[in-house]
């Protein structure tokens, strides 16, 4: 079962930025920004930002406005930044936006536990 995200052409700076305007989404993009491009993280990997139910409504809030894409594996879900599609709405938009995010103390703390977890394949 796919998930539904906005085309390209359908993704809004407004609705971008106010899915950006949360401290745990941000955290999200930080860590997402910070692991592998290509294989991106499940979202259980994310759990230490915040509980389940809320990680959910959080990568929803995220995925409702273009800037991430979740793919189902099974039982889990797959969360990637969309970097293409929002480079190619908002030029050097996303580079600003990682450079604040990276910065933030959940998402060092997070990745620390994943790769103390091994959970990251070597990649940070």
């Amino acid at each position: 079962m796919s998930l539904p995200h906005p085309e390209t052409d359908q993704i809004t700076l407004p609705s971008v930025l106010a899915a950006l305007g949360d401290d745990t989404r941000l955290a999200i993009i930080g860590c997402l920004a910070r692991c592998d491009q290509s294989s991106g993280l499940v979202c259980g990997q994310l759990n230490g930002l915040t509980s389940k139910t809320n990680l959910t409504y959080h990568v929803a809030k995220l995925r409702e406005a273009g800037v991430v894409n979740v793919r189902p594996e099974g039982t889990k879900r797959r969360v990637t930044l969309r970097r293409h599609d929002l480079d190619q709405r908002f030029p050097g938009f996303l580079d600003s936006v990682i450079a604040t995010a990276i910065a933030l103390p959940a998402v060092e703390t997070t990745m620390l536990e994943l790769n103390a977890e091994g959970e990251l394949g070597g990649s940070s």
